[in-house]
């Protein structure tokens, strides 16, 4: 049995920490829970409670110091993408049409062994992705 209880943050960087913090906001119903103004040594950040423990830890950064590319597979730098679970595919499809409200590029709902999986490009262009899982007796439409 794992020692960990699972992932309690992923760290990322951004060029416009308002406009990704507005989109966790509007889209996943996050909430800010600490707020950093940048100093000499350390870039402006935001905690963003994602719920069930896990947050992102965001930190606005000069945008041609982000590495990688970040829409392609292998070239996105030390973070590929993070997975944010939700409950049901039910919640999974209402958060998608709330996504694309909040401005995401989406993808379509897809089963992946034992999930419900949802990819989506947050407002950086950052390929993310939403799952629930399924049960074994779930249809793939």
């Amino acid at each position: 049995m794992p020692v960990t209880l699972g992932f309690n943050h992923v760290a990322t960087c951004t060029a416009d920490l308002d406009r990704l913090t507005q989109f966790y906001l509007e889209a996943f119903d996050g909430k800010v829970t600490f707020e950093m103004a940048a100093t000499d040594d350390h870039p402006r950040m935001a905690i963003i409670d994602l719920g069930g423990g896990a947050a992102l830890n965001v930190f606005e950064v000069a945008e041609d110091s982000i590495v990688g590319q970040r829409g392609t597979m292998g070239a996105r730098g030390p973070i590929d993408h993070f997975g944010i679970a939700v409950d049901s595919r039910a919640t999974l499809e209402g958060l998608r049409e709330r996504m694309v409200a909040a401005g995401a590029e989406i993808g379509e709902i897809q089963r992946l062994g034992g999930e419900w999986s949802l990819f989506f490009r947050d407002p950086d262009g950052m390929e993310l992705e939403v799952c629930a899982h399924s049960a074994p007796n779930d249809v793939v439409d």
